[in-house]
């Protein structure tokens, strides 16, 4: 008799508030914020997922959660043969628990009761807001070779990335004999650095300077039972409590993993990480076959250019941009760019909905822009949600006039960068 598959149950925690990405989730919980043009970040741990055939996904959140629903509902529907699922569990009150997730390990405690459901070998630990591409089945052959009842994937890193990580201390078979949470820069963490063995003997390269720390992922596999073990407490974070306190006591290997792999949990990164995709050479490959990242199939028809100088950006399906000058930027689902418009390192989310003609003559009658961008307007340095209507002649991040960080009633500004709130309306002639 062939050997049984690991039954793989996967955990996606989808944060708490995201305060980081605050506009972004103003209206939304974090997971399902657009990215890239056409997906949600969510996409990227349940695309990793079904790519290494580990369909059996729980993605668990408890902030604005009906735009992650619709998004889920609409996206990941798995015929009754594969056995898959992708399901959201939002934070509820039961006899034994009236309070939200505290933490990380919290969230996935309160869950346990329906975990159990499927009867798992192991449990994949993912976060909600990183990207990256990896296949799981090789993390996991890795874990039940090891013996280890616990592995992290790791990356290397450099001393100046430590400080905002998890540091992982491993022995040269790759045993991780201490952890510790997020480094100070003036600390002395020189006995944390990684073996020259491990990196040949997992990554197959000699001793690195420039990245001689390992840094934890976020992403775990558990043995169902340590896991269960692990959590039967108060404790509420992963990474500050459990994974130390495992350490200790059990034997915890690493995984390392040397492909791209960012966290995007703050406008600057969210911002940067996005304009990197319609560079020349990303470093990011969206353009893979093999491996796919999987969203909501909308039907819409291709994105119509008309008159246009566009350089090294993306325009996703259902816009129509008209006389504009575009670049570094990247153009969402259903953009409407009128004619004269210019775009020079912008994000624009799109849109839901495409306006009729009886909806653009009432806006003409209220004096209200129609969703998107209008005539002759110059935009720089941005993020704009979705739904947004700017009018004609705007000049957003053009100016050199002090802007004062913070949330605004229809925008807001962090780390150099404007971001126009969802829904928010722009009058003809705005400077902002």
């Amino acid at each position: 008799m062939a050997n049984k598959k690991p039954n793989v149950v996967a955990i996606v925690l989808g944060g708490g508030k995201g305060t980081r990405l605050y506009p972004l989730t103003m209206d939304r919980s974090k997971p399902a914020v657009p990215f890239a043009g056409k997906y949600r970040l969510v996409d990227i741990p349940i695309s990793n997922c079904i790519n290494s055939d580990m369909k059996q996904i729980y993605i668990l959140t408890q902030f604005n959660s009906a735009s992650l629903h619709n998004h889920i509902a609409n996206t990941y529907v798995f015929d009754t043969f594969s056995h898959g699922f992708v399901e959201i569990l939002a934070a509820e009150q039961t006899y034994q628990s009236d309070s939200w997730y505290q933490g990380t390990a919290d969230a996935v405690r309160k869950n346990l009761i329906h975990f159990h459901d499927q009867k798992a070998d192991y449990y994949l630990i993912l976060a909600g807001d990183q990207l990256y591409r990896m296949d799981f089945r090789e993390m996991l052959k890795q874990h039940i070779n090891s013996g280890a009842e616990l592995t992290i994937a790791g990356k290397p890193i450099s001393r100046k990335q430590a400080t905002g990580l998890g540091i992982i201390g491993a022995d040269k078979d790759g045993y991780i004999k201490k952890f510790y949470e997020k480094p100070a820069a003036e600390l002395d963490i020189s006995d944390y650095k990684c073996p020259p063995q491990l990196l040949e003997s997992q990554l197959h390269v000699k001793e690195d300077v420039s990245n001689e720390y390992i840094a934890s992922m976020g992403i775990y596999i558990f043995n169902a039972k340590t896991m269960e073990e692990a959590l039967n407490n108060d404790k509420t974070d992963f990474g500050k409590e459990i994974i130390p306190d495992i350490i200790k006591t059990r034997k915890v290997s690493t995984y390392l993993f040397n492909g791209f792999w960012e966290d995007i949990g703050t406008i600057k990164a969210f911002y940067e990480c996005n304009l990197d995709l319609a560079s020349i050479n990303p470093s990011f490959n969206f353009y893979d076959e093999d491996m796919p990242i999987y969203t909501h199939r909308r039907h819409l028809p291709a994105t119509k250019m008309n008159f246009c100088n566009i350089s090294c950006s993306l325009a996703s399906e259902g816009s129509i941009i008209t006389n504009a000058y575009i670049v570094n930027s990247i153009i969402g689902v259903r953009t409407i760019i009128e004619s004269g418009a210019s775009l020079d390192g912008v994000y624009c989310m799109g849109a839901n909905f495409y306006e009729t003609e009886e909806e653009k003559q009432e806006n003409a009658r209220l004096g209200r822009p129609n969703i998107g961008i209008g005539k002759g307007t110059i935009i720089r340095r941005a993020i704009i949600d979705q739904n947004v209507r700017i009018g004609d002649g705007c000049r957003i991040g053009i100016d050199d006039i002090p802007r004062q960080e913070g949330d605004f009633e229809m925008y807001s500004y962090h780390d150099g960068i404007i971001v126009i709130n969802k829904n928010a309306v722009i009058k003809n002639g705005t400077v902002m």
